[in-house]
């Protein structure tokens, strides 16, 4: 998710999508510790989304 797209939406909307992409990322990361993953450039990208996100929360909160 990028920066721009991250910035369109309410507060709300960005706590639902932290979580959501929290579970995909605990779920991508279960996954590969079984079975490596196809793509496990997924995992930094997932994480990275994550952390925009919580970025953008707590700079929202500061305000």
């Amino acid at each position: 998710m990028k920066q721009s797209e991250i910035k369109e939406l309410s507060v709300a909307e960005l706590q639902e999508k932290l979580g959501e992409t929290k579970k995909s990322y605990s779920d991508l990361k279960l996954a590969h510790a079984i079975s490596p993953l196809e793509n496990p450039i997924q995992l930094r990208n997932i994480r990275r989304s994550v952390a925009r996100i919580a970025t953008e929360l707590t700079k929202r909160e500061l305000q």
